[in-house]
């Protein structure tokens, strides 16, 4: 009996596993392929697609684009999270836990009602379609899970470290940067790296949001427009590369936190 529901887990996880992995795993696999069918049989392994990826000025704009938005914008988000968490956690506001609840409030909304309002909100305020809208909205879905993630690590322990330095005679400014930063860097750099994952692959608010300068998800939507290809699985493999390098980065930055 015990070896008949050992057996059912694995196949349960395999199964589920599969179900999420085996799209993944079919669009590499297509991506190294010679010819210019992604069709069974497989003909491969070839880099020819990802040497055609790489030489196409759109697809490298794009792409650069792409890191560009993320960059800043995961920049701006954990910087502006980490203030907002730091507000909450260390003074008394009026409201506070409605206040807390607006900010989080973008993660429980759809992305395409906040695309929607901000393309509204633009076009009253005369802001045109950009890289800039779209690094805004950006912000708009990444500063609540900044501020959620650093919010919660913020303790007792770190209070009693700022009121310490305070009483060495250091200025509120100094015991901000040189203490309460370093100590909540492992919060800050995952979810910096986290917020990077998700604008790296934000889609819709960026479609809504940019006009001539777009980021590679949605220069990829214009290549599927035309049908699949081989360039397309090979960029979206460059895609779900770059996305795997940050979150892995993400975990590491967690397990520093870990007591060894």
């Amino acid at each position: 009996m015990r070896a008949a529901v050992r057996l059912a887990a694995w196949v349960y996880a395999v199964a589920i596993y599969g179900f999420i992995f085996l799209p993944v795993i079919v669009l590499v696999l297509f991506s190294l392929q010679a010819t210019s069918f992604p069709i069974p049989p497989f003909t491969g392994p070839s880099l020819r697609w990802y040497q055609a990826v790489l030489s196409d000025a759109r697809l490298t704009s794009a792409l650069l684009n792409s890191l560009l938005v993320a960059v800043l914008s995961s920049l701006a988000s954990v910087t502006l999270g980490f203030l907002s968490a730091w507000g909450f956690a260390r003074f008394t506001l009026p409201g506070s836990a409605i206040l807390r609840g607006l900010i989080t409030l973008p993660l429980t909304v759809s992305y395409l009602i906040i695309g929607m309002g901000l393309l509204v909100l633009f076009n009253w305020a005369g802001v045109p379609k950009s890289l800039l809208a779209a690094g805004i909205g950006h912000v708009v879905i990444n500063l609540p899970l900044c501020f959620a993630i650093i919010y919660s690590q913020m303790g007792d322990h770190q209070i009693n470290i700022e009121r310490a330095a305070r009483d060495l005679g250091a200025a509120e400014w100094k015991v901000l940067l040189m203490i309460t930063v370093p100590v909540m860097a492992p919060a800050i750099f995952a979810g910096f790296f986290l917020s990077m994952t998700f604008s790296w692959d934000e889609f819709v608010i960026s479609f809504l949001l940019t006009r001539f300068e777009t980021t590679l998800p949605v220069e990829i939507w214009n290549l599927l427009r035309s049908g699949l290809n081989p360039k397309t699985n090979a960029v979206g493999s460059l895609v779900f590369a770059v996305s795997i390098v940050m979150v892995v980065l993400f975990e590491l930055t967690l397990l520093r936190r870990k007591p060894a």
